[in-house]
Parts: C-alpha cells; sequence; structure tokens
C-alpha cells in the first residue's frame, strides 16, 4: 500500500546536482561574488580581514572601529603560554613534527570548551547575558519606581547553579581568583574606539560588582566580551562563529617553539610521576 503514495520530488529534483548559495561565487578569471559585494571591486585593499570574516559569517559589513576592537580581542584571546592546556596541544604537535595546520586545528579543538577557550564560551556567556537582560527588565518593570536594584542582582545571581561555593557564571569565573588583567586594556580601547556602554554591558557590571562584593570573582574577559558583543547586536551563534579560532596564535607560536625540540623533551615525566590507581598487582 505504500508503494502507491506519489511523493513530491520536485524540490529534490531542483536541487539535483547543483550547489545553492546566497553566500558568494567565484567567477572565474573575472570576479569574486561575497554577499551583495564584489570582492575586488567594493572590496579589496578597502577593508581588513576582520571585516571580511564577520562579513562571510553574518552578511554585515562591520565598521573599522569594530573590526579593530575584534582583533585587538583576539590578540588577548592567545597567549604564547605552553601551560595553556590548547597551547600545550600545540607543543607536543611541534615535538612530534606533525603540519602546523594539523597543530593549530588540534589546539583550535581542544579549546572549543564549555568551560574555557573563547569559542564557545562566547556563545554561552551571550545567552545568558541577553537572557538576563530580559529577566532584569521584566523584574524593573514589576517592581516600579520602589525597586532595590542590589536585591534584583541578588535575585539573579543566586537563580544560577553553585559550584565550589560559587555562582558558575559563564564569563564571571576564573581558575583562579586574580583580576583579570585583559579587562582594562578592553575598557580603554573601548572609550577610544568611540563606544558607548551599552545595556548589556551595564547589567554585567552590575553582576560583577556583587560578585566581587561577595565572592571575590567578579566579571572576566569573556563576560566582558559576550556584554560588548551583545551590545553590538551579534547574536550568540555569531558570537561563537566570529571567535572559534581565536586561540590559533597561541597554539602555533608554541608548535613553532618546540618544532626543533628533542622528541619527548615537552614536559618529560618519570615514571614515579604516575599515581597508579587501579588494581593491585595479583599472582596467577
Amino acid at each position: 500500500m505504500m508503494n502507491n503514495i506519489k511523493k513530491d520530488l520536485s524540490y529534490w529534483q531542483e536541487k539535483h546536482n547543483k550547489i545553492s548559495t546566497h553566500i558568494g561565487k567565484w567567477i572565474g578569471g573575472e570576479d569574486v561574488k561575497v554577499r551583495q559585494y564584489s570582492l575586488f571591486n567594493d572590496l579589496f585593499g578597502k577593508i581588513s580581514y576582520m571585516q571580511m570574516i564577520v562579513l562571510n559569517i553574518t552578511g554585515r559589513l562591520i565598521s573599522k572601529e569594530l573590526s579593530t576592537w575584534l582583533e585587538n580581542n583576539f590578540i588577548c584571546m592567545s597567549y604564547p603560554d605552553a601551560r595553556i592546556w590548547c597551547n600545550q596541544v600545540g607543543a607536543f604537535a611541534g615535538e612530534n613534527q606533525t603540519s602546523p595546520a594539523a597543530a593549530t586545528v588540534a589546539g583550535i579543538l581542544s579549546a572549543d570548551s564549555r568551560a574555557y577557550g573563547g569559542s564557545q564560551t562566547t556563545k554561552i556567556a551571550m545567552e545568558y547575558i541577553q537572557t538576563t537582560l530580559i529577566i532584569y527588565k521584566k523584574k524593573l518593570q514589576i517592581a516600579g519606581k520602589y525597586y532595590d536594584e542590589e536585591k534584583i542582582i541578588q535575585e539573579i545571581v543566586h537563580n544560577t547553579p553553585i559550584k565550589h561555593n560559587k555562582p558558575a557564571i559563564v564569563g564571571f569565573v576564573r581558575p583562579v581568583d586574580k583580576q583579570d588583567e585583559r579587562i582594562q586594556p578592553h575598557i580603554t580601547m573601548s572609550k577610544s574606539l568611540g563606544f558607548e556602554i551599552g545595556e548589556h554591558m551595564e547589567l554585567a557590571n552590575k553582576i560583577s560588582n556583587y560578585l566581587l562584593k561577595n565572592y571575590n570573582s567578579g566579571i572576566n574577559i569573556g563576560g566582558y566580551t559576550a556584554a560588548f558583543l551583545s551590545d553590538q547586536n551579534f547574536t550568540p551563534d555569531e558570537g561563537y562563529q566570529i571567535k572559534n579560532s581565536c586561540v590559533s596564535s597561541g597554539v602555533t607560536a608554541c608548535y613553532i617553539d618546540n618544532l626543533q625540540h628533542n622528541n619527548n623533551e615537552f614536559l618529560p615525566l618519570k615514571c614515579s610521576d604516575v599515581k597508579y590507581t587501579g588494581q593491585k598487582i595479583r599472582e596467577l
């Protein structure tokens, strides 16, 4: 009986053996279309590489000021320090003589984490601050002119999970209780580029002040970036997509650093360094 049902295959017949795109097209020997722009007539020599990245991802041709902001943000997200986990991957890859592409991509993948790395965490932090701003506005509206702002922030913070006796909010925690050295340079840069503090950043600062006062744990660069990008009207997915390779420079640096080292020279261990917790040796 099922064999007698006629299926409408017109959609797939239209798509058969074709690549459909609204993003871009290479016109051999002439030009390249990028979204609604001509690469060589509209973009080449006129925009930065970061502007091109964001254009390809979002369809928006962002300002040079915002492009500069993002470029500097990337610089601060990729320290050439092999103690950082994703950079250790690059260092081990260099020691094992892999290709630079394999080393860098492996490092990027190891940083694609919900806990750190600046890519997936950007999405999570942006989701949090955008959702929380909606909640915050509703609470203000309900409370009217008699609202107690600190109480509202307290309610918002205490509705988040607790981990290690602190609210586990992505963008407002660090592995160590130290001020994030990247925040102040970003504040100075944002001001010098002409960016005003938006409503997401205002709320992020209020949450940060409350956490500093009560938990000694304020905003980190992830939370700051999430609030800033939200104020620039990016979605969480776009933030993730833009920031997906932000650790690449540091990974490649640590790959280069270890490329000429001897085998097994990076972080060598003794057998006594390994603590065995399995079954005791048994006689058979």
